[in-house]
């Protein structure tokens, strides 16, 4: 079976790409084109097999459906992330399409779908660097993965007229999916945590969407978004998403190697890439004057725009249903932006500091809702971060201190608190200029809470830098991690294990000192 010698090569080159800070995809697709050379110089037979375009097929279908599992309205409907999204496209291609068609002599059509195809931005890079930084629930995190999902969803709807699929009369069942949704529901409550709730990601991406949908003469990629998207306001909706994270990657080694088996590039599709390249900073420029047109601040701008600023493996699923001469060439087209990308967006927060002065003159004076300055009023103790032991913490304090409030970064984690009855604002503790608007007069104490270790060294400092003389105290999983917090200016940093260590055994001394020489009755105890 030659796909695993395949596979096994990918993974080999996968592995030294990710070692220089590359995507791993960049690395399959060079083993294809490794592969693809190999045949050519040796003899050796190595095309394209069934068995590797049915593997491509699935890692494009498992893609689709964990961006339908994040699709959430809330998330695209807004101003900056459907009306970004769309002059994005709108003004891509009315610029790219007539390039294309003068200077490489195309016909329109092509030159449309080329334009297109390089007007979408990698959800895949874009995803995994805003993970890696902790910062997809960030407000400019939200705002790119937004526009992201409108993308995919442009694409969808590219990727169907261009395959001129005539739907049956069977395809009008697709209106009443919806009424399936609380059945998806209990499915997935009763798949548990292990392989089943793997399986049944699979059950709905590649046999009820994938196959369903061809059933009827409708795209198998659109049924597997759709039943996604079913399930994308389930609680448990983001682990699953997790858990079909791996196999999703391991299917598409098969699509990025299927197109490097294709053929390999020539000159034209090395110059075309180059030239791609070189007007890449155009697209992050357009997206960074977009965004702050829809008031956001030059910060917010520059950042998601920087993880935006490359091509995407979606118009490469674009060009391999309407335009398959062209793939060798945006397959080059997207590593290079990838090879481009990857390195600034690691270094994004200080490329933005060092540029601040020159970015921030374009800010519009009416600010976006989620970015107004805060004050603190006359709160006595803030905890940041809102997650179960922040919140753990600010019901204990709820009872004997009037003024707490509490911080977050998400959005809509801060209005269920709201909703609760807590005092919980959206604030982004990563953002410098939240600290700059910040007015705490009568704080006194701080519990940082927050989940990243980034997070609470950079709110560390700014308190001190601000001139909090108060006490600050976080958690943290690590020894080390707790040395560096305390070196950032906070007074104590426990290790949240050993601190649950300690709870439970005074639980257990509560207990023992209230009914003493009696063992604890089975099955009751504090949760």
């Amino acid at each position: 079976m030659p796909e695993a010698i395949w596979i096994t090569f990918a993974f080999g080159l996968g592995l030294i790409v990710k070692t220089i800070g590359l995507p791993p995809l960049v690395g399959y697709l060079a083993a294809g084109f490794a592969l693809s050379g190999l045949a050519t110089t040796t003899g050796l037979e190595i095309q394209e097999t069934a068995a590797l375009a049915h593997i491509a097929h699935l890692g494009v279908l498992l893609l689709l459906f964990t961006v339908g599992l994040k699709l959430k309205l809330r998330s695209i409907i807004s101003p900056e992330v459907i009306g970004g999204s769309l002059l994005h496209f709108g003004i891509t291609c009315a610029v790219f399409a007539p390039g294309l068609y003068l200077v490489l002599a195309l016909d329109w059509t092509t030159a449309l779908l080329l334009a297109i195809a390089l007007s979408f931005s990698s959800t895949v890079l874009a995803a995994k660097v805003l993970e890696s930084k902790r910062e997809l629930r960030a407000f400019h995190g939200r705002v790119a993965i937004g526009i992201l999902i409108m993308q995919d969803l442009i694409a969808l709807v590219v990727m169907s007229l261009a395959a001129g699929k005539t739907p049956s009369e069977w395809a009008l069942l697709v209106f009443g999916l919806p009424l399936l949704r609380p059945l998806l529901f209990r499915m997935l409550d009763a798949s548990g945590h292990d392989e089943l709730l793997v399986l049944l990601g699979l059950l709905l991406a590649l046999v009820v969407g994938g196959l369903g949908f061809e059933a009827v003469g409708l795209s198998s990629e659109l049924g597997a978004l759709i039943f996604g998207a079913m399930l994308a306001n389930h609680p448990r909706a983001q682990e699953l998403a997790k858990s079909l994270w791996s196999v999703k990657e391991m299917f598409l080694v098969g699509f990025f190697l299927q197109i490097g088996i294709g053929g390999l590039p020539d000159q034209q599709a090395v110059i075309f890439a180059a030239v791609a390249a070189l007007v890449l900073p155009l697209k992050g420029i357009l997206f960074f004057f977009l965004l702050v047109l829809f008031r956001l601040r030059a910060r917010s701008s520059f950042l998601t725009s920087l993880s935006l600023t490359n091509y995407s493996e979606f118009g490469l699923i674009v060009a391999s249903v309407a335009l398959p001469q062209w793939l060798v060439p945006l397959a080059i087209t997207v590593s290079l932006s990838f090879v481009i990308s990857a390195p600034l967006n690691r270094f994004a927060h200080g490329l933005y500091e060092r540029y601040s002065r020159n970015l921030v003159r374009h800010e519009r004076q009416q600010r976006h809702p989620d970015e107004q300055p805060i004050s603190l009023g006359d709160t006595r103790v803030l905890v940041m971060g809102m997650g179960r032991t922040g919140t753990a913490a600010y019901d204990w304090l709820q009872q004997k201190e009037s003024y707490v409030m509490g911080l977050d970064s998400d959005p809509a984690k801060a209005a269920k608190h709201q909703a609760e009855g807590r005092n919980v604002v959206f604030a982004d503790a990563e953002d410098n200029t939240f600290w700059e608007g910040l007015h705490m007069p009568d704080l006194q104490s701080v519990i940082l809470a927050m989940n990243d270790i980034e997070g609470k060294l950079i709110a560390a400092r700014m308190l001190r830098k601000l001139g909090f003389n108060g006490y600050i105290l976080a958690h943290t999983m690590y020894r080390d991690e707790a040395e560096k917090i305390r070196d950032a200016g906070a007074d104590e940093a426990y290790l949240t294990m050993s601190e649950t260590g300690v709870a439970l055994a005074s639980h257990l001394q509560e207990y023992l000192g209230e009914a003493p020489g009696q063992p604890p009755p089975r099955g009751t105890g504090h949760a």
